[in-house]
């Protein structure tokens, strides 16, 4: 009998689909869409099996059973039933004898016995033992299959009429792979139906013979946790946790820290060897540990294997696996890493004129056939992307970036290098100047003189008819990108390296009548090295044609120094990097029941196995960014460098990096407590409104669940939690006074609306228009490749820049393969997945059980629409410069919801990619 028209709760969270596994000495394992299997040697097929082949689907209802019966064996009448809607992912196979081998292994377990066993716990305890009271177990079979791959299952209890209240259900996996269980909805019950939202790969048990729990959705504090179901809690908080030694396998869930000492392949050479990040000497956050044995030549670094571990459920859903796989392939990934020999045998190779470059987007490359060495070098460098090796249209082709869409000269323009500093792929970096004159902190005996060459005349002489400099600085008119004590010290170690030169800059910025920036000045400085003393030279806007080609090499420096900062310090450290402490320490010290757990959960989506995937291909020896950036091999060295330096938990949070960069200051009259020293200013301006937003969320969440301070500081889970992630996750930083005080509901709204803002809209503010404005490289060049011609200038050097001043540009922005790998690689970057979880759009399924959560999130979502009417609102406003104009993007970043593909806005809940 079934369940008419059975109560089933749709999950929020989508299936996880396996990240690729390494060739394991025992078994030769197979990825299938979801499911692992024992590529075995099959001596015979089960004559019914061969007649009856439909019903031998993956998980096929006959595979899956319950044993039915009372685990204490008590013959009591007093019963009654209970129904439970059991939903399961079904995996599909690749090729025939994938679909061969699991029908058979299906039919032979099913003649074995169960396969997946469902136990029912009680939240109370015995009366009389005052022990947990025995679970009940059922017997399954098929309900229906639908349509998008969930199939359906029912299952019979009989319950003591004195069994109390279901608060947990224990599964046992007798299958031979992995199942994806995606619910369990019990009808019947008191005060029913009961939902476990579950969302989790339930492993076989002979990989994992312990008993998967999942609570209700229902939430508790740790205090308040029913008494049937405290051990249970406690127990699963262990199991996360791990005992922190042994390799990790793929199947496991455990969550625990490690240093950043996987960057490197020392055992393949001596130059890949990379510093250890983490610890004293390079202060980092921690990662997740792996395990995985050291490096024969650098026994403090791990080996690298195909398989990087993350714990099970973080891995990408099915959809999140083919989205990134079908982008590749549009782009030609393999093309580029296999086909361009030209460019491999001269990796230096630049465009030879801004057409070709045009090229890239009208034609493309046609590329000679594919050749098995470069096969190699995309296995080393993109081993993810190694199934898409053999695109046979060998045709590089690239969608013209928005920027350009609108206006093909864009980049040209001093007025929008200004306002991308606003309203751009980096608009953190920006901040008022507050002292004159500018000055250098580096050690004047190792660095030079550290008095900055832009002098007051200089400025002045391009403010004229404003005033002075010291009146510009008291009106808060000038403003600065300052990367020149972060660069410096790399200066000599760069220049050592073939293909790549750096300086120290710093550019100045004057606020005009319009709201506007106007470029003033550019300072590149280069330190004392190899007994040379210290260069630096200022480069200003002119008329004039040698001047005005110097000022657009100097842009072209600043703009590398940019993007290298923006990528390894604004986005990975500040996103990506610097919240996998979180999401671990979330894991390991707060229960699925918790309610900040339950909050956090949408936020940690997808990012460990990102940062895993970052981990392989892009911050690593030789990877993309190495190969594609200035800093070469000291990138991660300086990002934790920007670590040790600037990073602050309280700094996180978007007014206080306002204030910190002087780019607002407090003002109660002012929305948002704040008033902003640019008022055109759109990632600030539409950014305070997702704060606002966020925060007011949180704000009637935990209002809510913790009524007084006493309720907080009693919270040994959440308590824990936040001293793990100071004393352990960002153990480099845990004696820093800046961390917040957790003591008070105030405290906790703080620490959360940070959390939620960092990992939502801070991320997507700063990545998803970098196709948008770096599709275009020349607009955002990720390396500056050759010195600029005034630094100790060569006669015949001089010449040719006289001569050919467009070509001594192209020789300085990034050669065809360092631009084209980056393109891919931010055109990936920028792509909203199909199955996208916008901030406010999907709930979780405990909200909805509470009313007064349930209303607080609708508020939530009402909120976020209403935003997305302000933003478009503000992009129609002629007054407001940086966001209208002719040929201007609009600034759409903050507009919560999008559509698939490239879109230039849209906030998704966690930093999925």
């Amino acid at each position: 009998m079934t369940l008419k028209n059975p109560c089933f709760h749709q999950s929020f969270i989508k299936n996880h689909a396996p990240f690729a596994l390494h060739m394991h000495k025992k078994f030769n394992w197979h990825h299938s869409n979801g499911c692992f299997m024992n590529h075995w040697k099959l001596p015979f097929l089960n004559t019914l099996q061969k007649k009856n082949k439909k019903a031998l689907g993956c998980y096929d209802a006959k595979c899956i059973k319950a044993m039915m019966a009372s685990s204490n064996g008590n013959t009591n009448t007093k019963t009654y039933s209970v129904k439970a809607l059991v939903a399961v992912k079904r995996c599909g196979g690749v090729g025939i004898l994938s679909n061969i081998v699991s029908d058979c292994l299906d039919g032979i377990k099913q003649l074995i016995g169960s396969i997946l066993v469902l136990e029912l716990v009680s939240n109370d305890l015995d009366q009389k033992t005052n022990l947990e009271k025995k679970t009940i177990k059922g017997n399954v079979h098929e309900v229906e299959k639908k349509d998008d791959g969930v199939q359906l299952y029912e299952a019979t209890f009989e319950l003591p009429k004195d069994f109390g209240n279901v608060g947990a259900v224990l599964v046992e996996n007798g299958h031979h792979k992995e199942v994806f269980l995606k619910s369990i909805v019990l009808h019947g019950v008191h005060n029913g139906p009961i939902d476990f939202t579950c969302n989790s790969w339930i492993q076989p048990k002979h990989h994992d013979p312990a008993k998967r729990v999942f609570f209700s959705n229902k939430t508790y504090l740790p205090s308040q946790t029913p008494h049937g179901l405290r051990r249970l809690r406690e127990e699963e908080l262990l199991l996360l946790r791990g005992h922190g030694k042994g390799e990790r396998k793929c199947y496991e869930r455990i969550y625990d820290y490690d240093v950043y000492n996987d960057l490197g392949i020392p055992d393949i050479s001596i130059d890949l060897k990379r510093p250890i990040l983490g610890g004293t000497q390079h202060p980092y956050p921690r990662r997740c540990r792996t395990g995985r044995k050291h490096s024969h030549a650098d026994p403090r670094s791990e080996q690298k294997y195909p398989f990087f571990y993350v714990p099970r459920d973080e891995a990408f859903a099915e959809i999140k696996q083919i989205q990134f796989t079908t982008t590749t392939i549009s782009l030609g990934l393999s093309a580029i890493l296999e086909s361009l020999d030209t460019i491999f045998i001269d990796p230096n190779q630049g465009f030879a004129s801004f057409q070709d470059i045009d090229m890239l987007y009208k034609e493309g490359f046609h590329l000679p056939p594919l050749e098995p060495k470069w096969l190699m070098f995309l296995h080393k460098v993109i081993p993810s992307f190694i199934k898409v090796a053999n695109d046979d249209k060998n045709i590089l082709h690239f969608d013209t970036p928005e920027a350009v869409k609108r206006d093909r000269f864009f980049w040209f323009s001093d007025e929008e290098f200004a306002r991308e500093t606003l309203a751009g792929v980096n608009p953190c970096s920006i901040q008022l100047v507050k002292e004159w004159p500018l000055k250098s902190k580096l050690e004047p005996q190792i660095y030079g003189p550290p008095e900055s060459a832009i002098t007051k005349e200089i400025i002045e002489s391009q403010i004229i008819g404003y005033g002075t400099v010291e009146e510009a600085i008291e009106d808060k008119k000038l403003f600065i990108l300052d990367y020149h004590d972060l660069f410096l010290p790399y200066v000599s170690k760069v220049r050592k390296i073939k293909g790549t030169t750096l300086y120290g800059s710093r550019t100045l910025f004057f606020l005009t009548k319009q709201g506007t920036l106007k470029p003033l000045a550019i300072e590149l400085t280069r330190p004392i090295i190899d007994g040379k003393p210290q260069w630096k030279q200022v480069f200003t806007p002119a008329s004039y044609s040698t001047d005005l080609w110097l000022w657009r090499l100097a842009k072209a420096h600043v703009l590398a120094h940019d993007s290298g900062y923006h990528e390894l310090v604004n986005h990975w450290l500040g996103t990506h990097c610097a919240l996998e402490p979180f999401i671990i320490a979330t894991n390991r010290q707060l229960s699925s029941m918790h309610p900040i757990y339950k909050i956090l959960h949408p936020h940690m989506k997808y990012t460990m196995e990102i940062n895993s995937l970052a981990r392989e291909v892009l911050i690593c020896a030789n990877g993309i960014i190495e190969i594609s950036f200035s800093t070469n091999k000291y990138s991660m060295e300086l990002s934790s460098m920007a670590y040790d330096q600037l990073w602050q938990f309280d700094l996180q949070a978007l007014p206080n990096d306002l204030i910190h960069r002087g780019m607002a200051l407090e003002d109660l009259n002012e929305p948002h407590g704040l008033k902003l020293t640019i008022e055109d200013y759109p990632f600030a301006n539409d950014g305070l409104l997702i704060w606002e937003a966020i925060k007011q969320w949180v704000t009637e969440y935990i209002n809510y669940y913790y009524s007084s301070s006493s309720v907080v500081e009693s919270d040994q889970e959440l308590q824990a939690w936040w001293k793990e992630i100071q004393k352990v996750g960002h153990g480099d930083k845990s004696k820093e006074p800046w961390w917040p005080d957790l003591e008070t509901p105030k405290d906790l709204i703080h620490i959360i609306t940070t959390i939620a803002w960092v990992a939502s809209a801070h991320h997507a503010a700063v990545n998803f228009t970098q196709y948008t404005y770096g599709g275009y490289f020349p607009n955002r060049p990720t390396i500056a490749r050759t010195k600029i011609p005034t630094e100790d200038p060569f006669e015949e050097e001089w010449k040719n820049f006289l001569q050919n001043p467009e070509q001594t540009l192209l020789e300085c922005l990034p050669s065809q393969i360092q631009a084209t790998l980056v393109m891919v690689i931010l055109n990936l970057l920028s792509n909203h997945s199909p199955d996208e979880e916008y901030i406010g759009q999907y709930m979780e399924p405990s909200w909805g059980e509470n009313q007064t959560i349930n209303d607080a999130f609708e508020r939530f979502n009402k909120r976020l629409k209403e935003i997305e009417g302000i933003i478009d609102s503000r992009n129609g406003d002629n007054t407001l410069k940086n966001r209208y104009g002719a040929g201007v993007v609009p600034y759409e970043l903050m507009k919560p919801f999008s559509r698939p593909g490239i879109t230039g806005k849209g906030i998704p809940y966690s930093t999925s990619i």
